[in-house]
């Protein structure tokens, strides 16, 4: 590594793993329920192939195109993909051991079984074929590999069989492959009809495998290997040079199921001679084979996990009540009117939401309704109120961001309906996504006209709100109002950013901003002045905001991270970061709400919004973050939303000053500490431990001297 390159930072890529590590560990805690664990098992496999299809193709790319600009921690592309790539062949290894030697068995001992053909009784033997006769082969299409029919199109993340063949021509007995697609439309595993054990199931590919030669008569099947292909799916959109953000979006939805490869996995006995040829249709390197001992597509185990069976094997279920405000009055405007009302998902439920959107439709006194829409998630109900609101003759806008990664087709359809119904849909703003959470109903008061205002951290997704830890504000102050009609107005006009004055929006003032309140806590330390910071988020990436969190450190700050996933800074160096703690809760629900404290001499200020502390978000995205104004509101943020995830010793692990996370340390006689559970004793009315926020002393860590120390 180059010499200049300074030693305080942590790789991007690097640091997600870790997360995603984190995610598996929940699949390894033998005290999580055995469905919660096949759950976290599921989603770490799902988030390895996302990690494939972005962070890794763009490594791959520049490495191709000689990209010669460093890593945060001083790496070059190739150095980068080789640690990449040797962090994730470990947890691999580790993530399908589960598989074979914990979840496997303890399913099997909890009455679910896997069946191979040949183990199954005569009337199961009949049902599979029958199902294989009706249902699977009218839609199996064996396709040859040979010179007149080169190798198909795999798409992306599709399972195949890779099947060899030998047939008698000319007197030679002569070998062939071919590939037979799994089809995606029928279910991958297939629940058998008798009654014992409960749950039976024959994996889909297993049964396309027993009957493969009859799909290849007169020859002889010498055997079939399973593989997979993850391919390259970022979208790729000059939006400068297309007249038609949508339709550009359609193509690019295409090309994304046959982008280029960028790994083969292939099942432990395919025979070398059978990867070789693999590899080199797909111009792969050995590097991109990962070789699997287990299901190749853990995430279709998720089907095991569905519906509402074996309560004992699950997390308590746990129903959000409404949040108290708006539990006893049926017109959430009036309530709005009388103080801001701030809602903690997935605690409180998602529905007071809704119904702010359904009132709104149905409401003779709403003139207009604006929202921009993020992800859409499959929930009607949102969209279902836009589009009434147009038919009861409203004024109706919706900002659709098309490009929300993986949700772009869904999107797509939700606009088309929107647009048919009537509702004005506008699809951004050039050069960047709209992430922003908002929504502004104009309202003909009784005393005058005024504009509700809803912002938060999460989607207007009720979906996502059962899973994900967010926080949203309604407001109908007049300066709040205010910002969101000018940013509406940026959004769906033609006009510059006009300054806000409650609302911080990116990419015009939120970097800078932030930057100057970490250094106003940073000189209120030098002046010996209670200076503190916390922050709780997905990611902090930002080179320019982690530089200013460390000279903040060196001033004196007290700094809590609270970061669920990649974190580049490193903590608990001594002379760098000495008063920097980082932790990561990966719990029950996803964390995901964005909070930000700064302590200003005694008045603190807090902001909740939808950004991390990355580029991405500071420059390339429309975000809003917002203050709390109401002292009843900032206190409960600071006593629960803050003060129980710091207290955890139970689902918290702390970053360590080598990237690596360990578990929060639980002190003798000490009281177990699990946030989320805390917060669910909170909002059914449950005494938790009292907490508040305290001046933690962080064990530091001797590293190479910094250069950012002279800048202080």
């Amino acid at each position: 590594m180059d010499s200049k390159i300074p030693p305080q930072f942590i790789n991007r890529e690097l640091s997600w793993l870790e997360f995603n590590q984190r995610v598996l560990d929940q699949a390894l805690d033998p005290k999580t329920p055995l469905l919660e664990r096949l759950k976290f098992f599921c989603i770490a496999s799902s988030n390895l192939d996302e990690f494939f299809e972005v962070r890794v193709a763009g490594i791959k790319q520049q490495i191709e195109s000689d990209v010669v600009e460093r890593t945060i921690d001083g790496l070059t592309a190739s150095e980068n993909f080789r640690a990449v790539q040797r962090r994730v062949r470990r947890m691999v290894d580790q993530l399908y051991r589960a598989w074979r030697e914990e979840l496997k068995p303890d399913l099997e001992k909890n009455a679910f079984r896997f069946f191979e053909i040949g183990e199954l009784g005569a009337a199961d033997r009949g049902w599979v074929e029958n199902y294989y006769r009706a249902e699977a082969r009218p839609v199996l299409t064996p396709l040859a590999i040979d010179p007149a029919h080169p190798c198909p199109q795999l798409l992306n993340k599709s399972l195949n069989l890779i099947v060899q063949v030998e047939m008698v021509e000319q007197g030679q007995a002569l070998k062939h492959l071919a590939v037979v697609q799994v089809p995606r439309v029928l279910p991958r595993l297939l629940k058998l009809p008798h009654p014992q054990p409960k749950h039976s199931y024959v994996f889909l590919a297993h049964l396309i495998g027993f009957y493969l030669a009859d799909l290849f008569p007169g020859t002889k099947l010498l055997g079939y290997w399973q593989f997979r292909v993850t391919r390259n799916s970022e979208l790729y959109i000059d939006e400068e040079e297309v007249g038609n953000l949508l339709k550009a979006v359609e193509n690019e939805l295409h090309n994304r199921r046959k982008g280029d490869a960028v790994r083969l996995e292939v099942e432990k006995d395919c025979p070398q001679d059978i990867r070789s040829a693999l590899l080199g249709t797909l111009r792969l390197e050995d590097d991109d084979l990962y070789v699997i001992d287990g299901p190749l597509n853990p995430t279709r185990l998720m089907v095991l996990y569905e519906g509402d069976h074996s309560p004992e094997l699950r997390d308590p279920p746990f129903v959000a009540p409404i949040s108290a405000p708006f539990r006893e009055h049926a017109d959430l405007f009036s309530v709005i009117r009388e103080h801001d009302v701030l809602l903690h998902h997935p605690y409180e439920n998602f529905d007071s939401v809704v119904d702010f959107l359904q009132q709104a439709a149905t409401d003779p006194r709403v003139l207009a309704i604006k929202q921009t829409l993020y992800r859409t998630g499959g929930d009607p109900r949102i969209v279902g109120a836009l589009m009434q609101a147009v038919r009861n003759g409203k004024q109706v806008t919706a900002v659709v961001e098309l490009r929300a990664r993986f949700d772009e087709a869904n999107n797509i359809l939700w606009a088309g309906k929107l647009e048919e119904a009537g509702v004005h849909v506008v699809y951004g703003l050039v050069g960047y996504k709209i992430h922003a959470k908002m929504c502004m109903i104009v309202r003909r008061d009784e005393d005058a006209i005024r504009r509700y205002v809803h912002l938060g951290s999460g989607n207007y997704n009720a979906t996502t709100s059962r899973i994900y830890t967010d926080v949203s504000l309604f407001t109908c102050k007049q300066e709040f109002g205010e910002d969101a009609t000018n940013l509406f107005n940026l959004l769906t006009g033609i006009c510059q950013f006009q300054n806000t004055s409650r609302l911080l929006v990116a990419p015009f003032q939120l970097h800078a901003t932030l930057l100057r309140l970490i250094e106003r806590e940073a000189t209120n330390a030098r002046a010996g002045l209670p200076a503190r910071i916390i922050a709780k988020m997905n990611a902090l990436v930002d080179q320019e905001i982690i530089e200013a969190l460390y000279r903040a450190s060196q001033a004196g700050v007290t700094i809590d991270l609270i970061i669920r996933g990649i974190c580049c800074l490193r903590p608990g160096v001594r002379g760098l970061s000495d008063h920097i703690r980082v932790i990561s809760i990966v719990d029950r629900f996803l964390e995901h709400s964005r909070i930000s404290y700064f302590e200003n001499g005694c008045q603190p200020e807090i902001f909740i919004g939808s950004a991390d502390w990355m580029p991405r978000n500071f420059y390339r995205r429309i975000e809003v973050v917002f203050p709390i104004e109401d002292g009843t509101l900032r206190e409960r943020i600071t006593s629960e939303f803050l003060a129980l995830p710091l207290a955890d010793n139970v689902k918290a692990r702390l970053l360590q000053p080598n990237g690596t996370y360990n578990p929060a340390p639980l002190k003798k006689n000490s009281l177990a500490r699990r946030s989320q559970g805390e917060f669910i004793k909170l909002a059914l009315g449950k005494p938790v431990s009292k907490s508040k926020v305290r001046q933690p002393k962080y064990p530091v860590v001797r590293l190479a001297r910094s250069p950012l120390k002279n800048k202080t």
